[in-house]
């Protein structure tokens, strides 16, 4: 199965190029602050109502969502191999879609016939675009349309993380400021565009979790001047007047033009904008000060996916790591949660942000990508150790309280523990955790 391999940004990091928005750069004189009570953007956290007047939820979100998908429990997936998600009873099986776009602005019909990424042919199934990684005599697109009907078979939600407006636009090696430049390129964006629909199209009218680009959101409430993603220019309308006609070009644009069509190519599934921690420049799940305002970092957030058009989707997707605490202690780097509860950062902190991001959006969250380690792995390469697994099934009730719907666990990288290869520990709690009837949502 391919997989997402570049490094994701989990924490602040020098980036020195301006971006392309009108009036000059976002400032970083606050880049290695400690958290404080202003630390972060300048969008003020408020206590009051968000922008333009978006919602407020402080009730039950999840039984509605849940039922809506034919659910009453809060879902357990994960990123994995189809034999190991048929082994044991998950609810959610999810996809990365994550790869170059084709040369062409229209959809390949056939991935024998003029298909190319990067001038090299898809003739072969070794192209680096999604739609041909099969069996390059049948129609393009069979990676997503197998994985739908395929969780469908197990009686299993397909989600589907789209990731490919980095890899698609600039690569890997210019994620930030440099990838937002190209979401202002009129090619690129007519080639991203047709690509979105394309996999919007295999999904079709099966019910699916649709998930749309982890970190671009992140990096532009991190860079976007004075916090305005209007700010940021962007080519939609001029890139894509079959679906979004008469949107704004710029990163609103963007975002909206997204959601609109998956209502149209995808009607019965599910979509969501993504929650990144770091986004306020300051990444609240490493803080270790007992008075930041955990729930006023988490309010700026909230309020900047709503100016993107957030109230218009149905969930939220947040995270914990993209990598095992075992992996990043073998770098040199502390990212370890407290499973007492008693030392900051702690597992605590991060649900009480979570939960602040869903009342602030009236939408409730779905934890994604949860590293799938645990504490009795050696610590070597594909079998780290980690506390996330055992926690989250141990305190479901703290989950649904905090306004979860789901949690999954995957590998953010190749090097990191899978369902694979943690010998059996996350099948066997899902199990457990199915035997034992599941968690009801909103628990008190």
């Amino acid at each position: 199965m391919r997989m997402h391999t570049s490094t994701w940004l989990k924490r602040v990091v020098p980036l020195t190029l301006c971006l392309l928005v009108s009036g000059g750069c976002s400032s970083s004189d606050d880049e290695g602050r400690s958290p404080s009570g202003d630390a972060g953007t300048d969008i003020p956290d408020g206590g009051g109502n968000p922008p333009d007047g978006g919602p407020v939820g402080t009730g039950c979100m999840g039984e509605t969502f849940l039922a809506s998908v034919g659910k009453n429990r809060l879902l357990v997936g994960a990123q994995m191999e189809d034999s190991t998600a048929a082994g044991a009873p998950f609810d959610v099986h999810y996809l990365y879609v994550a790869s170059g776009l084709v040369d062409s602005t229209n959809i390949c019909t056939s991935c024998t016939t003029g298909c190319t990424t990067s001038g090299t042919s898809c003739a072969g199934a070794s192209c680096a675009w999604w739609g041909c990684w099969q069996d390059v005599s049948q129609p393009p697109g069979a990676y997503v349309r197998g994985h739908v009907s395929g969780a469908k078979g197990r009686q299993q939600l397909p989600f589907i993380t789209y990731y490919q407006q980095l890899l698609g636009g600039v690569g890997p090696a210019r994620e930030g400021e440099q990838q937002l430049q190209s979401l202002n390129d009129v090619a690129i964006m007519r080639r991203y565009f047709a690509d979105w629909r394309f996999t919007l199209q295999q999904v079709g009218s099966e019910r699916a979790l649709l998930h749309i680009e982890p970190d671009l959101w992140g990096y532009l409430q991190f860079f976007a001047r004075n916090g305005d993603p209007a700010t940021v220019p962007a080519q939609v309308a001029s890139a894509n007047a079959t679906d979004c006609s008469g949107m704004a070009n710029n990163a609103v644009g963007v975002s909206k033009c997204m959601i609109a069509m998956a209502r149209k190519y995808a009607p019965n599934a599910k979509v969501s904008l993504h929650a990144s921690p770091w986004s306020t420049r300051t990444d609240v799940y490493l803080n270790t000060n007992a008075s930041f305002d955990i729930a006023g970092e988490a309010r700026k957030v909230a309020d900047f996916l709503l100016k993107l058009g957030a109230a218009d989707t149905d969930f939220i997707v947040v995270e914990a790591s993209d990598r095992d605490a075992g992996f990043y202690d073998s770098v040199g780097e502390d990212t370890w949660w407290d499973a007492n509860n008693a030392t900051l950062p702690h597992f605590r902190q991060a649900f009480t942000w979570a939960s602040a991001i869903s009342e602030r959006l009236n939408k409730p969250n779905f934890w994604w990508q949860l590293p799938v380690g645990n504490m009795n792995l050696p610590n070597t390469n594909q079998k780290w150790k980690d506390n996330r697994v055992d926690y989250f099934f141990s305190h479901t009730a703290e989950l649904a309280a905090a306004h979860s719907v789901g949690f999954s666990f995957g590998a953010g990288e190749g090097r990191q523990t899978s369902p694979e290869t943690d010998n059996g520990n996350l099948s066997s709690r899902v199990s457990a955790y199915k035997r034992a009837g599941g968690q009801a949502p909103c628990a008190p």
